[in-house]
């Protein structure tokens, strides 16, 4: 188990603020809390039966992480512009502001919570690189990151996985480690190589060093605009980014609205903050492949503490915002970008008079798959 910069909460208990190396999913047995917590350890996603969100919380990054992050990765990291869309703003009577991440290096927030996370290794770590699991943006950012601090990183990805995506890996300087396409599978293959070669877990959002460096790019949002938005909002799947935002926004403006969007096709998060308690995602079926993952314990702890709502949307809706941005804003945006806006245009916030401001998180799109160019009989059943 991988302890560092420990503390005791209240009752005495040693609360680790980093990830055991036992918790691959990010799920089972958290270094954030105590061992007690948890009724077992398996390769399947277990939740705590006594959750103790404030035992979380104790473990999550602070406004001082967050700051400390941004001076760590700003040489590396691009300061993403803040556009406007006078057509989105008549659309919905609200004034928006679209910070975009999708101009961020790798096309991707992920980079930020991804970079922070490396420099903050230690020497000896560093020594023996890192592992992840992921076939998405989080394993581009791993391998940049190590690239650029010179260390190894070796990233699980199911056979499955889109082969541009493994190329993306390959080409940031990534070693790939190829298993079946299932959770039980990425767990083992990750613990094995952990267990051959010391190397340290970067889980892609339940570790504070990712939430404080994802909590980045609402700092630089806050900074930017002339006065603090009634709304920020941001996609959730596992809440890394969501988490790290609303630590920066409600520590900056408290008055500050934090509000996830989220596909109805995949709603543990909303179902999560309702029900006060973790639901884990069953057989999410969305075109939104960044947001198919369940909450984590650390970044449900903060969405509990922050997050005023969760809305969700339709494919449909989803798929029409996504070319409508790319149509009127000029740029490109993901499906799981896509997703806050498209939760507002279905009319699910009520936004009139407001400033809005949305973080869109990415923008990595295979080009040769567009989804309005697909029949309809071959995207996700919409959701209702």
């Amino acid at each position: 188990m991988s302890q560092a910069n420990c503390r005791d909460d209240e009752s005495g208990v040693k609360l680790a603020c980093l990830l055991s190396y036992d918790t691959l999913t990010g799920t089972g047995h958290c270094a954030a809390l105590p061992r007690r917590a948890f009724d077992q350890i398996s390769t399947n996603r277990v939740f705590p039966r006594e959750f103790n969100v404030n035992q979380a919380t104790a473990t999550l990054p602070t406004i001082e992480d967050i700051r400390a992050a941004a001076k760590r990765i700003a040489p590396e990291v691009h300061r993403t512009p803040i556009l406007t869309s006078r057509y989105f703003n008549e659309r919905l009577g609200a004034s928006l502001f679209f910070k975009c991440e999708n101009f961020q290096r790798i096309g991707a927030f992920k980079i930020r919570g991804g970079l922070n996370a490396i420099r903050s290794l230690s020497d000896e770590e560093k020594s023996r690189g890192v592992v992840t699991h992921s076939s998405g943006n989080h394993a581009q950012a791993i391998s940049l990151a190590s690239a650029i601090c010179g260390i190894k990183a070796t990233i699980v990805m199911p056979t499955n996985a889109p082969q541009v995506k493994k190329n993306a890996v390959r080409d940031y300087g990534g070693e790939i480690v190829e298993c079946e396409p299932n959770e039980a599978a990425r767990v083992s293959t990750a613990q094995k190589i952990i267990d051959e070669t010391g190397a340290t877990l970067v889980h892609s959002y339940n570790d504070p060093r990712i939430i404080a460096g994802q909590g980045t790019s609402a700092l630089e949002l806050l900074d930017d605009l002339e006065t603090p938005p009634d709304i920020v909002m941001t996609p959730v799947g596992g809440g890394g980014l969501l988490s790290g935002t609303s630590i920066s926004v409600k520590s900056l403006s408290p008055r500050t609205m934090v509000v996830a969007g989220e596909p109805a096709a995949a709603d543990d998060a909303k179902r999560s903050l309702e029900a006060g308690k973790i639901i884990p995602v069953e057989n999410p079926n969305t075109i939104a492949d960044g947001l198919k993952t369940s909450l984590g314990t650390l970044t449900f702890a903060a969405i509990s503490q922050n997050v005023s709502q969760i809305i969700t949307c339709t494919e449909q809706s989803i798929i029409d915002t996504m070319k409508l941005v790319w149509e009127r804003m000029k740029i490109i945006v993901e499906p799981s970008s896509a997703v806050p806006l498209a939760a507002l245009l279905e009319g699910n916030l009520d936004v009139r008079g407001k400033s809005v401001a949305i973080i869109f998180s990415g923008g990595n799109v295979d080009l040769n798959e567009l989804p309005w160019q697909k029949p309809k009989q071959l995207l996700p059943a919409s959701s209702t």
